[in-house]
């Protein structure tokens, strides 16, 4: 998946041409301000603004323009970069999943885990009797087996948000950060 600029002369300016190529066993359709990717993992949808940029799909790569309007060029210059890294993440995630790897710690009362529907309850957390909860954002899935919690989805942006919900759920309050340490933690690799 390569992504490349090239300059165009354009009225006597020079402006970049972004283009994002699309890999093999990837099919995207552009529809109004959709841009939609399909693989064998699934689909990822992203709305795009139509007003400061342009899109064309030729062969096996999208073309991403911005507008020239005076006022908006440099926005519109941003946006085309952002939309790019957006197109190559979500045109990867429909190849090969995004995956993140969090560990249950705890110290003296045992933490566990369920999935309901697109909820996660986290159960037990420092001898809490109800369980905390943490909402699974978009077609995330969540697998827990013993100490082990595997976050993976086909958005990048889904994944890491669903993660940072869950840390955001184990946070412990009014107590000494040092001595009450249970909770979900990314496990490093």
């Amino acid at each position: 998946m390569h992504m490349s600029t090239k300059k165009e002369k354009k009225d006597g300016a020079t402006k970049e041409k972004v283009e994002a190529s699309i890999p093999e066993g990837v099919s995207v359709s552009i529809e109004g301000s959709m841009i939609t990717s399909s693989g064998k993992l699934g689909t990822n949808k992203r709305i795009f603004n139509d007003a400061l940029l342009k899109l064309e799909k030729a062969g096996s790569s999208i073309s991403i323009s911005g507008t020239s309007e005076k006022g908006l060029a440099k926005k519109a210059a941003k946006a085309e970069m952002a939309l790019k890294k957006e197109l190559e993440n979500d045109m990867r995630g429909v190849s090969e999943y995004y995956e993140r790897k969090m560990r249950l710690v705890f110290a003296h009362f045992p933490i566990n885990v369920e999935v309901k529907g697109d909820m996660l309850y986290i159960n037990n957390i420092i001898g809490e009797r109800f369980p905390r909860t943490s909402r699974i954002v978009g077609s995330t899935k969540i697998e827990a087996k013993g100490q082990e919690v595997r976050i993976y989805g086909t958005s990048l942006d889904e994944v890491s948000q669903t993660c940072a919900n869950i840390r955001l759920a184990c946070k412990i309050r009014n107590k000494d950060s040092r001595v009450f340490q249970d909770g979900l933690y990314y496990e490093l690799e």
